[in-house]
């Protein structure tokens, strides 16, 4: 059947079915920065989904009100599993913390090790459940560890 036959209500009905966010198992470990952000991320899903709200917006605007409620199942799943985990450095890798490797092609590279919420590596943070910040975590300056399949030596911790 082509587009041009099919309603489009019945188009707007489809979009507002979205599939929920997927929670991650783990645990939802969060630094202080990071308790900030999904905080901020609850109260604008709460906004989106008070705006959405408003007379006539629901009928005019079903996705919109669909994205909204999703969105706010997830940030409030994500704020009530929060986990603020504040450590001291003790000269090894930990959450929270900096740490800088060499690979063995000479490239140095810093990453901070935070909850997934906030992870952006383009940023320069990662997952404390990604495989780099389980290869490295624990570990101390001058300790190898192996990072997809190449040995990487620490060179800071901070």
């Amino acid at each position: 059947m082509s587009v041009a036959f099919t309603r489009e209500e019945d188009l707007e009905a489809t979009a507002a079915d979205l599939v929920d966010r997927p929670v991650s198992p783990h645990p939802n470990h969060v630094t202080p920065e990071g308790l900030a952000q999904i905080e901020a991320e609850l109260a604008a899903a709460r906004a989106a989904y008070s705006g959405a709200q408003v007379k006539g917006a629901i009928e005019a605007d079903r996705t919109a009100m669909a994205r909204a409620t999703r969105d706010l199942r997830y940030w409030s799943a994500r704020r009530a599993s929060a986990q603020l985990l504040e450590t001291t450095p003790d000269g090894r890798v930990r959450f929270g913390g900096l740490v800088t490797i060499e690979r063995e092609d000479g490239r140095t590279q810093a990453w901070r090790i935070v909850g997934e919420d906030e992870a952006d590596p383009a940023k320069g943070s990662v997952s404390h459940v990604s495989p780099l910040a389980r290869a490295l975590m624990g570990k101390r300056v001058g300790d190898e560890a192996t990072v997809a399949g190449q040995s990487v030596e620490i060179v800071a911790v901070d």
